[in-house]
């Protein structure tokens, strides 16, 4: 079976592309959920976390469980979080979707629930977008821009995943 990690700040479309992957038919998940990520406590001065004193982590063993499955075709994985790294090498191809921070923070507050809603998250996110997306590009082997309609994006995301 091929793993693929599809990251991106929040706001950029990582849960609407797994939507519509598991629409297509696909095995997707969106590791950005309590049932496969938890808060953290980390360090308050830590600048490069979502919220003062609390950092977004992958339940290790349940993400390890989820990418150990044997089976065919494709597994999608979505998400970001402090500690994916270690999981890289269980990984096989990490596509990282972006946009442009204005259209970023225009879907943030357009949500109807979840991280970004109160500006001071937003503001966050601005902060991250400049500290953390260039980590994930940089570990990236494909990027994406969100600007597009989603079906495309998904096109996209299956044809470079075959």
């Amino acid at each position: 079976m091929k793993r693929v990690l599809i990251t991106g700040m929040s706001g950029t479309g990582k849960s609407s592309v797994i939507e519509g992957l598991v629409a297509r038919g696909h095995q997707a998940y969106d590791l950005d959920t309590p049932e496969w990520s938890q808060w953290v406590d980390t360090d308050p001065a830590d600048m490069l976390t979502p919220a003062q004193g609390k950092d977004w982590a992958w339940r290790e063993d349940r993400v390890r469980a989820l990418l150990s499955q044997p089976g065919d075709g494709t597994l999608f994985i979505s998400g970001c979080a402090e500690n994916m790294r270690r999981l890289f090498s269980m990984i096989d191809a990490i596509i990282l979707l972006s946009a442009p921070a204005a259209t970023i923070m225009e879907r943030l507050t357009m949500r109807s629930g979840g991280y970004g809603q109160i500006a001071e998250e937003r503001q966050k996110v601005c902060h991250l977008i400049s500290t953390i997306e260039p980590l994930l590009r940089e570990s990236a082997d494909y990027e994406i821009d969100t600007t597009r309609p989603i079906t495309s994006i998904v096109d996209e995301i299956l044809r470079i995943s075959q």
